[in-house]
């Protein structure tokens, strides 16, 4: 591949600021912080967001962190749990080790400062979907990723040898001679950095910005997963994107996550005429896993021609609802909705992305140099579908393996960094420069919902091949010059991994629904993944 095309902007390692740090980290969540933090005082650690240091996934995370703590509980029936909501595309030795260390974790978040909430002098125990015990932690009520990060964030701004960038936009990642040897990013304000690490963790987070309903920030633009297939690592399983079943649905609002915890404490799903659907589902009617109840409502809404259905909390203990659920209440209470009343309008929004980097059960990737923690990874905890709460504790586990793993592998290094000759020079592209990024951008977040939805089939999915094509022939041929260029470049990288991986897989299994090949078929599958093909640029 040529160097033009191997990188998204020009740059030239004789004229540009250089940085130089031990380990660097890529994304400012819980699994990148977790990576940091167990990195020793003696190495030095830059971690780079692309926005504030507390926008991530992981603040908005509202359920919990499912983890081992009852005693009528067992790490047996945890690992059972998530195999089966992974629908026979799980590896058992990882979901075992992160399933064993997940109690290990909380308890380290709480000597950082976490306060998770409490019952009679003991942790506050939840059910979520999928769970055969309540196992999930939370705090604030509804607020445990904003709790979890302000402390771990707070625990890392005390460590010396950590330092934060944020408002950094990671480009692309350097490779020389086939390994990771940095990034080149583009501060805000202070033009293009060149980073050298000896090695790097990507921690960047997910892509649910792909689609125009999702539960995600604006900043989970797949910025991370799409630098390290241009670097030449594999991705794998990129075709389950996880929906979640209940997103507040207020036409001209921001969509709003209403936690899987709200119908773990018993509240209803009703169609428009208020019958419940999810007994006729499914034995597990609103328990039952993500998957399952997002295609139920999916249904549902085909059947009835009604643009989404209900939560319905109104038989529940009102005073329980209010304290359990804080931020849910302000959320409806703006659009003038009491969920100790009302039935809540949801539908489906893309959540969650199962697929990712493929990365072995240290963390590492496929590229020498490069390990990878969290939601841009592809480590087999979660297989075709994830079970509620697991994703933090996943960020957590690989998070610290990362960070174990990149010290020991500094400790074998010299103790020197030099930069690199390193330099690429994209020619201009012969195309009219009126380049609309904001409507293609549009476009294509509309074309994965239409056709890379919760049920997808052959003839729509070649439908978006092509119009992908088309556009990453124009949009990626040319050097732009904002962050909302480069974002738009990579959703269009990751999209099309996602069709390819949708079209190979001619089956239904967890979170992608085939309606042309509606059922699982193991003899043909079982536990095969899809993986990406290696990186060429387009001409």
């Amino acid at each position: 591949m040529s160097a033009a095309n191997r990188y998204l902007v020009s740059f030239d390692a004789r004229d540009t600021f250089h940085r130089f740090t031990d380990v660097l980290v890529i994304g400012a969540g819980i699994a990148g912080l977790r990576a940091a933090l167990e990195v020793p005082p003696d190495l030095t650690v830059l971690v780079v967001t692309k926005d504030r240091v507390t926008e991530s996934n992981s603040s908005y995370a509202q359920g919990g962190i499912a983890g081992v703590r009852s005693p009528e509980d067992r790490f047996e029936d945890h690992v059972e749990d998530t195999l089966i909501a992974g629908d026979g595309l799980c590896d058992r030795t990882v979901v075992e080790l992160v399933i064993h260390e997940a109690p290990h974790q909380i308890d380290k978040l709480i000597e950082w400062g976490t306060r998770f909430d409490e019952e009679n002098g003991h942790l506050a125990l939840t059910r979520e979907g999928g769970h055969s015990h309540r196992r999930i932690v939370h705090a604030l009520g509804d607020s445990t990723g904003f709790e979890m990060m302000r402390a771990t964030i707070s625990t890392a701004r005390t460590r010396p040898n950590i330092r934060i960038w944020d408002d950094t936009f990671t480009i692309d990642l350097l490779t020389h001679t086939g390994a990771c040897v940095g990034a080149v990013v583009a501060r805000n304000g202070m033009g293009k950095f060149l980073i050298w690490a000896k090695q790097v963790i990507l921690a960047s987070g997910g892509c649910g910005m792909v689609y125009r309903e999702t539960t995600n920030p604006p900043v989970a633009t797949g910025d991370g997963m799409a630098a390290a297939y241009r670097a030449g690592a594999e991705l794998r399983d990129m075709e389950f994107m996880q929906f979640h079943p209940t997103v507040l649905y207020v036409a001209g609002s921001a969509r709003y996550l209403v936690s899987e915890a709200v119908r773990g404490e018993g509240a209803y799903l009703r169609d428009v005429n208020g019958e419940r659907f999810m007994p006729a589902a499914d034995p597990r009617a609103e328990l039952a896993p993500r998957d399952v109840v997002a295609r139920a409502i999916f249904r549902t809404m085909e059947k009835t021609q009604h643009l989404n259905v209900y939560l319905d909390l109104s038989h529940l203990d009102p005073a329980m609802v209010l304290n359990r659920f804080p931020g849910i209440n302000r959320a409806c209470k703006s659009f003038g909705l009491d969920i100790t009343k009302d039935r809540i309008p949801v539908r489906p929004g893309a959540h969650y992305m199962m697929g990712g980097v493929t990365v072995d059960h240290q963390g590492r990737t496929t590229v020498p140099g490069l390990w990878a923690a969290g939601e841009v990874t592809s480590s087999g905890l979660h297989g075709a579908n994830r079970l509620a709460s697991n994703s933090l504790i996943e960020g957590l586990v690989y998070g610290t393996l990362c960070g174990r793993g990149a010290t020991d592998a500094i400790r074998k290094m010299p103790r020197e960094m030099t930069a690199l000759p390193l330099r690429c020079a994209i020619p201009p592209a012969e195309m009219d420069a009126r380049f609309d990024i904001a409507d293609l951008t549009a476009s294509l977040r509309s074309l994965m919902v239409r056709n890379m939805g919760i049920v997808r089939d052959r003839t729509r999915l070649l439908e978006a091949k092509e119009n992908l094509r088309f556009w990453c022939r124009y949009a990626l041929s040319r050097e732009l010059d904002s962050k909302a260029g480069w974002e738009l470049q990579n959703m269009l990288t990751i999209a099309r991994l996602m069709i390819a991986g949708a079209l190979a897989r001619d089956e239904s299994r967890g979170t992608h629904y085939r309606s042309d090949f509606p059922t699982r078929d193991d003899a043909r599958w079982g536990l095969r993944h899809v993986t990406s093909e290696p990186f060429v640029a387009l001409a």
